[in-house]
């Protein structure tokens, strides 16, 4: 039998039910905050990703899918969204008109990365971007959109931890003083790390290995580098978060795994998630538009990976809101289009009702609703069509009511 691909996955049944739940409240938030969905296709142009991730990063040296077609293109399966989302801006001409843009994204990527919990070679993501404004303002209103969001999940329990990394052509004295503190203990790193600090000293503080974590102690803090309009960013970002009452603590580590940030960078922490803890981050990418072909334009964003957030919404034992799942049981094929009849306007008004179709007997339909998690089962027999009403069986509790045809909808509201 063919098996599904290493790290990719189907998806049905209760985790399921949990991803269209955070979808349907994606669309409620981002559309209350004025953001509008883009989609762009799960496959660009490889030079998209290492123009804009660089060519330092894990992405790109080790995770990508990327494969040649039959005329001998380079292409790659999307491992991120922002890039792509920059490239639709610049190729549609979206950003003419000089005003901000508010959009935001759901779809599939692909990494081809060691798996552990919560992460699959196939992974979906959400994401927002705020597109055309360079204040610290921007930024927080995307994020309060963030905890918004996270917040109509039933996610109270987050901490936001933020950094600055500046601009590149501030960074030059940073990497100076970082490097002499990598020699000074060079032996305590990692073999990737001692490509990075040739390559992009910033990795290293991105390393994942424990030891080189602990070799990171006392380590030069970027923000002590940053020129002073870069600092006053940083204070003011920082005030307009606690006057839009988001607590944060500051994290000198925080350069996120992608080269085209500049300036703010932030992640979501949980303490649900154990090692691992961040479910999400992003930052601002001021410079990203421009090295990709179009105008220079301020940027600021974040991804979060949906696989991860349901599994920490399941970890959590966050309930899921759900109208009454019926399902409606003809007693015989005499009974089913009288069935048909009665269900059509149910349908019409959104009510969740599945229709038995197979004429088996009333027991064998019953352990069927039990098994599919419906709450209610609805009856219809000759007896229940001759006094116009229908028996609902409340499967949870094994009682029954008869309700009058005409009051269906009502009392399924009530439900």
């Amino acid at each position: 039998m063919t098996q599904s691909v290493k790290g990719m996955r189907d998806l049905w049944g209760t985790e399921l039910r949990h991803f269209q739940f955070v979808e349907r409240m994606c669309y409620q938030i981002m559309g209350a905050h004025g953001y509008q969905e883009i989609r762009t296709p799960i496959v660009e142009s490889t030079d998209l990703f290492s123009r804009s991730m660089g060519s330092t990063t894990d992405i790109i040296n080790k995770e990508m899918y990327t494969f040649k077609d039959r005329s001998d293109r380079s292409l790659t399966l999307r491992p991120e969204n922002t890039a792509s989302v920059v490239r639709a801006i610049i190729q549609n001409k979206l950003l003419e008109g000089n005003d901000p843009l508010h959009l935001f994204y759901i779809g599939p990527m692909f990494r081809y990365e060691r798996m552990q919990s919560g992460r699959y070679r196939q992974f979906w993501q959400i994401g927002a971007e705020s597109i055309g404004v360079a204040s610290p303002e921007s930024e927080v209103e995307n994020l309060v959109l963030l905890f918004d969001f996270l917040g109509s999940l039933g996610l109270t329990d987050l901490s936001l931890s933020i950094n600055s990394v500046g601009f590149p052509d501030e960074r030059a004295s940073f990497y100076t003083a970082f490097k002499s503190f990598f020699k000074d203990r060079e032996a305590s790193f990692c073999p990737d790390c001692h490509r990075r600090i040739v390559d992009n000293p910033l990795r290293v503080l991105d390393c994942k290995v424990a030891s080189c974590q602990t070799a990171l102690t006392g380590h030069p803090e970027i923000l002590n580098f940053l020129s002073s309009e870069s600092r006053s960013h940083h204070e003011k970002f920082q005030k307009c978060l606690h006057g839009s009452n988001i607590s944060f603590s500051t994290n000198p580590k925080m350069v996120r795994g992608l080269d085209y940030y500049t300036r703010t960078t932030f992640e979501v922490i949980s303490p649900d998630l154990g090692a691992q803890c961040a479910l999400l981050g992003g930052g601002r990418y001021d410079r990203l538009i421009q090295d990709l072909g179009g105008p220079a334009t301020p940027a600021f964003g974040w991804a979060l990976g949906l696989d991860r957030l349901v599994s920490l919404l399941i970890k959590k034992n966050i309930s899921l809101p759900s109208k009454p799942r019926i399902l409606l049981i003809p007693l015989g094929e005499s009974m089913l289009e009288y069935a048909l009849q009665l269900v059509r306007p149910l349908w019409t008004t959104g009510h969740s009702i599945e229709l038995e179709t197979r004429g088996v007997a009333l027991k064998k339909s019953l352990a069927t609703a039990n098994r599919k998690g419906h709450s209610h089962a609805f009856i219809l027999g000759e007896g229940e069509k001759a006094k116009n009403i229908i028996t609902v069986k409340f499967l949870m509790t094994g009682e029954q009511e008869e309700w009058p045809l005409g009051e269906i909808t009502s009392r399924l509201t009530k439900l």
